[in-house]
């Protein structure tokens, strides 16, 4: 791309369908263009943890991976879903394992869960679902990170989620903090299913 140009031509990985079966040509797709933008840091949304351990094999070696878990209480009161010996596992391998409240889906989801109602939380998670779970949860996880001072909201990142299961979904972020959602710019689409 010359300086002059107004615009780059960048590919778009579009998926049959959303779920786990995605998860290797996501991750392949993230290693391509993290190794073409020079990015270092990678975060993926992943409750088993099986994921993050995918992504350790196929991402380059230089490549910083975050693991974005669900919050404990999520399935069940006081259920962590990813195994202790796996985050101790993901961790000594230098995997960095976040596991806080969700950006969409905290006290307002208390709300609804009583008082049948929803709150602007969960209204934009809805909204974000109109380009796929896997986009909402990128969106979600980078904000996440962020809050947590994992990510700079100076520094853009590769973010991944997924729709039940594995991943389907990447997209290249400008990291915002959750009180400053609207400063969060989603800068490329590298892949997400077509059908959703």
């Amino acid at each position: 791309m010359s300086e002059s140009s107004p615009y780059r031509d960048t590919s778009c990985r579009y998926f049959h369908k959303s779920g786990r079966t995605n998860t290797k040509g996501v991750l392949e797709a993230v290693s391509k263009r993290a190794r073409e933008l020079s990015m270092g840091k990678v975060l993926i949304a992943t409750v088993s943890g099986r994921t993050a351990f995918e992504a350790l094999k196929i991402l380059d070696k230089g490549i910083k991976i975050i693991a974005v878990t669900h919050v404990t209480g999520y399935a069940k009161p006081d259920i962590q879903e990813l195994d202790e010996k796996d985050r101790r596992e993901l961790e000594s391998q230098g995997v960095k394992v976040l596991t806080c409240q969700h950006a969409f889906g905290g006290v307002g989801r208390g709300v609804r869960n009583k008082l049948e109602t929803y709150q602007v939380d969960e209204i934009m998670a809805h909204t974000l679902r109109v380009f796929g779970q896997g986009v909402k949860v990128a969106i979600e996880v980078t904000l996440m990170a962020a809050d947590a001072g994992l990510v700079r909201t100076d520094e853009d990142v590769i973010s991944v989620g997924g729709t039940a299961q594995g991943v389907d979904a990447a997209l290249v972020l400008k990291p915002a903090n959750s009180a400053r959602f609207f400063d969060l710019k989603v800068k490329e689409v590298i892949c997400k299913p077509a059908v959703f």
